[in-house]
């Protein structure tokens, strides 16, 4: 039965266990890091398994592709076979191929019938900031001037008369990589950003010396919880030295973060909020899965808890629909 299915990947389970009766518990795997450790993780499945689901921790780096198998897809410990649902907190770093074949197995399994939250397209729209800035601005949401171009001297030409600059790398979190070019001579070599230029008008005051944006964490398709991110720096993730603080945020403000996840179709995400120097609401980036632990520490409601539940409703519809019910 389904109550012998292993806690993690590394021993394999038995095809008795995991036989698809009509009445079952819902079979999860939550993908993390390689090399574990995720508190994010760990909370999410202690969640998921206090409401009756099998949760499975395992790495996309450990799937793959595979003919032999009758869904052509092996999770380690599933001999090809399903879960029911998949919750993504990491595809791993690795080279452009390896993220592309991670990617394809996210694709798989939605085409599968899984429900996976972050599906593959959502993922793919959130790390590449050009591409959410697209369909941030196709809603119709305000975002700062921004040029997204290939080569040096393509950004050399664009900064021009623009400066300030933020330079963003174009995949990236936590605020890594991210410089500000106050002269021609701050933008960072092609070596460093792949040739490829994300520049963003610089927000900030001139002189400014307290800074603060807002980070909003959305769950099927409701806020869930919001702080302040306040430092000395302008960068103002909580990896960079920020502090997380209480923070309630306005109507316009709500509504702008339930958009920008719409805007992307995510099941859930961090969406990062700015007032410019002139005070106007702006929509910075969007983080399809974020980490919440600074959150928590000024929020009451649960996170893991509440993304658990969420999840888990979104699985068991399908599951319904595919005439399993739960127990």
């Amino acid at each position: 039965m389904l109550a012998n299915l292993p806690p993690t990947s590394s021993t394999p389970a038995s095809p008795e266990a995991l036989a698809a009766p009509l009445t079952r518990a819902p079979v999860i795997v939550i993908f993390i890091e390689e090399g574990g450790g995720d508190w994010h993780a760990r909370r999410l499945k202690d969640a998921m398994e206090r409401r009756g689901a099998q949760v499975v921790t395992s790495t996309l780096k450990a799937c793959a592709f595979d003919t032999r198998l009758r869904s052509g897809i092996d999770i380690p410990g599933f001999e090809g076979r399903l879960p029911d649902g998949v919750f993504v907190r990491s595809i791993s770093k690795g080279a452009l191929e390896a993220i592309t074949l991670r990617l394809g197995i996210l694709h798989a399994l939605s085409a599968s019938g899984v429900r996976v939250w972050n599906e593959a397209r959502v993922i793919e729209r959130c790390v590449d900031k050009s591409t959410a800035t697209f369909l941030f601005q196709k809603a119709g949401l305000p975002v700062p001037d921004t040029r997204t171009a290939e080569g040096h001297a393509n950004a050399l030409a664009y900064a021009e008369g623009r400066l300030p600059l933020v330079s963003k790398p174009l995949f990236g979190s936590q605020g890594n990589g991210v410089k500000k070019a106050e002269k021609l001579e701050d933008l960072p070599g092609e070596d460093e950003v792949g040739g490829v230029y994300y520049l963003q008008r610089y927000l900030r005051a001139p002189g400014q010396q307290e800074f603060s944006d807002w980070r909003v964490f959305v769950s099927g398709g409701r806020i869930i919880g919001s702080m302040a991110r306040q430092g000395a720096h302008w960068i103002t993730n909580i990896h960079q030295g920020a502090q997380p603080q209480a923070a309630d945020l306005d109507e316009d403000a709500r509504q702008l973060a339930l958009a920008a996840v719409r805007a992307v179709g995510a099941d859930y995400a961090g969406v990062d909020l700015i007032r410019d120097s002139e005070g106007r609401l702006m929509l910075l980036e969007i983080n399809s899965n974020p980490a919440w632990k600074g959150l928590q520490s000024i929020c009451e409601i649960d996170i893991a808890v509440a993304l658990a539940e969420d999840f888990l409703d979104a699985v068991t519809a399908t599951m319904a629909a595919n005439g399993v019910s739960v127990r």
